[in-house]
């Protein structure tokens, strides 16, 4: 029976050794003592053009989202890893004028009716000038792949939030303003604009 309590009393030191050891190279990890010791980077790169694409959309208004994130990877026989990320991110409400075919407009007296394409939301994205990882944790070797997925998270967040804020409303609502004075101006008739459905 003391032979059993010896090895229980062994692994249960053994695991309070290794709990120990990580909590102390996690406190290393994060502070700035180990910055001393790393060298300047250096950067080779060179860019190539890939694709290039006329654009046609016209950009009528852009939200700005402020997120705290938090993002949990479950794990079988590791405790969970977890970050927390203080987000930036935008999104743009924008019309694709491309989409505007000759038939859309037409001209009724003295008047000039145009379809407008639908508002779309054209882009959303994460700020990572203005974004910042607050906390990690259990993330050993796999931190960065923790950050990445928080941060497609958080981008998929901004293009719900930009969603749910009714973005598409605010760029129907501030497309005649811009439209209508820009349209009457060249046409020199009374412009009525028109959502496609």
């Amino acid at each position: 029976m003391s032979r059993l309590i010896n090895a229980l009393l062994r692994v249960f030191l053994l695991a309070v050794l290794v709990a120990g050891l990580v909590a102390v190279w996690e406190q290393v990890r994060t502070s700035e003592y180990l910055s001393r010791f790393r060298r300047n980077d250096s950067v080779n790169q060179s860019v190539i053009i890939r694709e290039i694409t006329s654009l046609g959309r016209l950009e009528l208004v852009k939200y700005t989202f402020r997120d705290i994130v938090e993002h949990e990877q479950n794990k079988t026989f590791w405790p969970n890893s977890s970050a927390v990320l203080i987000v930036e991110g935008e999104a743009t409400g924008c019309l694709d004028l491309t989409k505007i075919k000759p038939d859309d407009i037409r001209i009724e007296g003295d008047s000039v009716v145009v379809h407008l394409p639908r508002p779309e939301l054209c882009g959303w994205k994460v700020n990572h000038d203005r974004s910042r990882v607050y906390d990690t944790r259990f993330a050993f070797l796999d931190e960065s792949q923790l950050v990445s997925d928080a941060y497609r998270q958080a981008e998929r967040q901004i293009r719900q939030s930009a969603l749910r804020s009714n973005i598409l409303e605010q760029t129907r609502q501030n497309a005649a303003p811009l439209l209508r004075p820009l349209l009457e101006r060249v046409s020199g008739r009374k412009v009525v604009l028109v959502f496609q459905p």
